[in-house]
């Protein structure tokens, strides 16, 4: 079971530069979708990779998937040569994005999000018409299934600020 607000936790305390995007970002968006992992997109910049690396690794991350002891270092010069790492840490599932697909980078994703509260922390997440556009972009069936119940809630929210 993923500890969401620990994994958050975290990466706020270790002063980390990224937003929450997938199905999280949509439960902050008042989707009934139950989630099992945490995608983020985080900045590039060589001293967030720094912070980045620092902060997960007290939870052990390591390569979702791989067979036990496989050697793999997760540091920032890791971080710098690669985008993408799907991790299994002490807190849960945990997608590690350098780039959305269809969302681009966090600097791209930066003026399409917003710091909510969610689990008593304020964290940034896209805005709710990006997980739309994102899921689209990456179209998997089980994406494509969620995407009829972010529209409504989309539909629901600009609705309510005019």
């Amino acid at each position: 079971m993923t500890d969401f607000h620990r994994l958050l936790e975290t990466l706020i305390r270790g002063e980390v530069d990224f937003i929450v995007i997938g199905g999280f970002a949509a439960t902050a968006h008042g989707s009934a979708l139950v989630t099992v992992d945490l995608d983020i997109v985080y900045g590039r910049a060589p001293e967030n990779l720094v912070r980045l690396a620092a902060a997960l690794e007290p939870l052990s991350p390591y390569l979702r998937g791989a067979p036990p002891g496989l050697p793999f270092q997760f540091d920032s010069d890791t971080l710098a040569r690669s985008l993408s790492f799907r991790r299994v840490t002490t807190a849960g599932d945990v997608d590690v994005l350098g780039e959305a697909s269809g969302g681009g980078t966090y600097e791209a994703l930066l003026p399409r999000s917003e710091v909510r509260e969610v689990l008593g922390l304020p964290c940034r997440f896209v805005h709710l018409a990006t997980p739309i556009h994102l899921k689209r972009a990456a179209c998997r069936p089980n994406d494509l299934e969620r995407i009829a119940e972010l529209e409504a809630l989309h539909e629901e929210e600009r609705g309510a600020a005019r």
